[in-house]
């Protein structure tokens, strides 16, 4: 198996694992309260980062106040926000609905660049903005047809903007931070961050079953750790718009695992929306103005 190929099917790994925290968010979602479970899933995933680094050599960069508040406010948007949001809303709506959404976070964070830096946006942008668009509408019109929810959906579309402000946020770092040492900083800020809202939810008043602590356990060291460790083996191995276009593998995996592990109905709006989805991803990637999907966070 040749590098290039390697590369491919630790990439494709990778956003599978991507795919599945919608359903592990779903899971949970019935029954852990959002901060509860985004604080547990830190906890867990912790002391896994801790070893890798330790294993590998990395240590934590020393960092102005500049970069310290960067990182807390990454930590508050990217990796609390963004697990609780995705939490309330999959407690809402639908998982196949929610794996649409995830996948327009490449086109989100490139319009929330353009928004906030001020950046002039090219053709393929804009075309790459109004696909997602389409998509995103595909399944926000009668979204109760297959379980959706226009709240659940947008709770989880705000999921996605504030995974788009984590990546934004992450080009005004000033210092260079190796990749495992800022997945280890953003889940131990994470961890901080989401425990004091997760004793005020009262997590055990009315206990949980053992499902959802497989699937805290499971999106802690899965797609978190895992995610991390199989997609950085990925890109190493491949050039940048390859890596780009494997990010469109996310909702499909969504989708077709809600469909085989939830049985959920997948009807013509989320198929609409996939396509739409899949075909702004490429175009976006093939402009080369994708941005570089973090995993770990």
């Amino acid at each position: 198996m040749s590098r290039q190929v390697q590369g491919y099917f630790y990439l494709a790994l990778a956003m599978l694992t991507v795919g599945s925290t919608v359903i592990a968010s779903k899971i949970i979602a019935s029954e852990l309260p959002p901060f509860t479970a985004t604080a547990l899933r830190f906890a867990v995933a912790l002391p896994v980062f801790f070893l890798l680094m330790r294993v590998i050599g990395t240590r934590l960069p020393k960092l102005s106040s500049h970069d310290r508040l960067i990182l807390v406010i990454q930590a508050g948007a990217g990796s609390v926000g963004y697990t609780t949001l995705l939490i309330s809303g999959l407690s809402l709506t639908s998982a196949a609905d929610a794996g649409v959404l995830i996948g327009t976070l490449p086109v989100v964070s490139a319009a929330v660049s353009i928004l906030l830096l001020r950046e002039r946006p090219g053709r393929a942008l804009l075309l790459a903005v109004a696909l997602a668009s389409a998509g995103v509408f595909s399944i926000a019109f009668k979204p109760e047809a297959t379980g959706g929810s226009l709240a659940g959906n947008l709770l989880i579309f705000l999921a996605v903007i504030s995974e788009g402000l984590f990546i934004l946020l992450n080009k005004r770092l000033a210092a260079d931070i190796p990749p495992l040492a800022q997945s280890t900083l953003m889940t131990g800020i994470g961890f901080v961050v989401s425990i004091v809202p997760a004793i005020f939810e009262a997590p055990l008043a009315h206990g949980f079953s053992a499902s959802a602590a497989a699937a805290v356990v499971y999106y802690a060291l899965v797609p978190t750790v895992g995610g991390f460790l199989l997609w950085y083996a990925g890109a190493e191995r491949v050039s940048g718009t390859e890596a780009a276009l494997f990010t469109a593998l996310a909702p499909v995996s969504a989708v077709m695992l809600a469909f085989v592990i939830l049985g959920e109905p997948v009807g013509f709006n989320q198929i609409a929306g996939i396509a739409c989805v899949l075909a702004a991803v490429s175009g976006l990637a093939f402009a080369g103005n994708h941005r570089k999907f973090i995993e770990g966070k």
